[in-house]
């Protein structure tokens, strides 16, 4: 299949990683930004085939990871209202807040539908005028567009009974964060594709300028990867840090200009909070102007509480490259899916455990 084949090519794979293997003469650490490509740098043993050129830091490019415990809450208590329906992604429902997850709270008898597409949220509005639906926006910039056009698809049909609770994220300020920390090993970036094809991949030249950090965009497919990494790679070894487009069949140097027109119609850019990283200035998404009326956090005047168990969980250690996720342990005992140690008011999942379970299963990132 053309722009698939090609790029899982064994023999290309071969050759490449014997290419990395020369052109590296000590070890490099490169962070993939993206969970997509967490998985498929582990799914096709990548990792294991490089380790003595590329430590690879799995970085924060996850919605499922870097969903705040906060907006998690906010989502199970709006679930328990009377007459609100709650509808979001179907990965979201298993992410554990404080007390419990979305999930949890179904089995409970709250009011909660997966869906595949915010406007699938749209239509359940339409066919349950006596309920609120409120979706759950999570995700970058590649599913920001979808859910600003299913809220200017809302108010086209006059639809009253539909908002949002946002917490879309920007990657390119988390990026800007973790440089900015004294303990940062970061030494390249290998940028997630997909979010270059709606922002483009122009916007991360000034975070090279700046930091002297090789970016290399990249897609999914073991070819793409293998690609980024010998960019980055080869550029380590001569002393350079440029901007490199490794994905230029899908990502644009300028992006989707319809889908940044939509974004900057709907969202305004904010300061949001990061699961385990702490507020990101800069690294989320609002609802602006006249769009604020669908912002179910105002609707039903939702406080902000912030969660203690946060600052006792270690998945940021892992989200911002301190640590690998198989040395996240609590008190010397290892954290995993199947015996989660997450803060005492976590529920049996566990926060850290969401992060193992997700690069775990080949969940692809939003």
């Amino acid at each position: 299949m053309k722009y698939l084949d090609e790029y899982r090519d064994p023999a290309v794979c071969t050759a490449l990683i014997e290419r990395i293997r020369s052109a590296a003469t000590r070890r490099w650490t490169v962070m993939e930004v993206c969970g997509g490509q967490t998985h498929g740098l582990l799914r096709d043993g990548i990792d294991r085939a490089l380790e003595r050129q590329v430590e690879l830091l799995h970085g924060p490019g996850c919605p499922v990871c870097v969903t705040p415990l906060e907006t998690i809450d906010r989502a199970i208590e709006l679930a328990f209202y009377p007459g609100v329906m709650l509808a979001s992604f179907g990965d979201m429902l298993r992410v554990p807040g404080s007390r419990g997850s979305l999930l949890r709270a179904r089995t409970d008898g709250a009011e909660v539908r997966p869906v595949y597409s915010p406007l699938d949220a749209v239509q359940l509005a339409q066919r349950s005028p006596r309920q609120q639906v409120v979706f759950l926006a999570v995700g970058f910039e590649t599913t920001a567009p979808a859910t600003a056009v299913a809220v200017q698809q809302a108010d086209r049909l006059g639809l009253e009974n539909f908002s949002l609770l946002v917490s879309h994220v920007r990657v390119l300020p988390a990026m800007r964060q973790l440089l900015a920390d004294p303990e940062c090993r970061i030494q390249a970036f290998l940028a997630a594709g997909h979010v270059c094809t709606v922002t483009g991949s122009a916007g991360y030249r000034e975070l090279v300028e700046r930091c002297g950090v090789p970016v290399v965009v990249t897609g999914f497919e073991p070819v793409d990867l293998l690609w980024g990494i010998l960019e980055c790679v080869t550029q380590l070894e001569a002393g350079r840090a440029e901007l490199a487009n490794r994905y230029a069949r899908s990502a644009a140097d300028l992006g989707n200009h319809r889908a940044q027109e939509i974004l900057s119609e709907v969202y305004e850019v904010a300061d949001c909070p990061w699961r385990g990283i702490g507020v990101v200035p800069g690294g989320g998404l609002a609802l602006r102007g006249r769009w604020r009326k669908y912002d179910a956090a105002r609707r039903f005047a939702l406080s902000w509480r912030p969660s203690d168990a946060e600052q006792v969980c270690r998945g940021g250690e892992v989200l911002t490259g301190r640590i690998k996720p198989t040395e996240c342990e609590h008190f010397g005992t290892l954290c995993t899916p199947d015996t989660p140690l997450g803060a005492p008011m976590v529920s049996a999942e566990g926060a850290c455990a969401a992060y193992h379970r997700y690069h775990g299963s080949g969940g692809m990132a939003r």
